[in-house]
């Protein structure tokens, strides 16, 4: 079975810790991603809604909490890993040093190496589909070849919205899907 990973937006989630804390416990009794990734780049109070959230109960054997960028604060929070940009490649062992899962975003197999070199659990490849803003997308071939040449876990990501897209990622051997519209109502 494919791993489903849920990454919040703002956009759809709003940066009000109660509401975030609300929308993403209906969408775990909904969806039941196996990962939750609380991603917020517009907030000024991150770390308050990191704490609301990493306090939520989301976390448990069925389901890893990951913070986005903040290994440090992902750490003391007690949350399972955090989730990196590819331009912080270079902090990987710096969160594998604290006991953290690392999950990293890539775009190209250069950057998938240098994760893999430095420890990383898994990436993220994308766009797969085309996504708002994501640029040209890849497309399943891509996804495929590029699975095929890693050792690292492959989530593939980008206008993944549909279970025909999941279906898709699937068959082509991907360890999991990230999205964040996939999981909205």
């Amino acid at each position: 079975m494919i791993k489903r990973y849920l990454i919040t937006d703002p956009s759809f989630y709003t940066s009000n810790p109660a509401e975030v804390v609300q929308k993403l416990l209906h969408v775990k009794a909904k969806y039941q991603p196996d990962y939750i990734c609380l991603r917020d780049k517009q907030t000024s109070a991150y770390t308050s809604l990191a704490k609301m959230v990493a306090k939520a109960s989301l976390q448990d054997e069925r389901t890893k909490l990951y913070l986005h960028t903040d290994f440090k604060l992902a750490y003391d929070l007690g949350c399972d890993g955090v989730h990196l940009p590819s331009n912080a490649l270079h902090v990987i062992e710096n969160a594998k040093a604290l006991g953290l899962e690392v999950i990293v975003s890539t775009h190209a197999l250069k950057e998938i190496e240098e994760a893999e070199k430095r420890g990383a659990d898994a990436i993220t490849f994308s766009p797969i589909f085309a996504t708002p803003n994501k640029g040209e997308p890849l497309g399943l071939e891509k996804l495929k070849e590029i699975n095929d040449r890693i050792r690292v876990k492959c989530f593939a990501l980008g206008g993944i919205i549909n279970a025909d897209q999941v279906k898709a990622c699937e068959e082509v051997g991907v360890y999991g899907f990230a999205s964040i519209r996939f999981f909205l109502d």
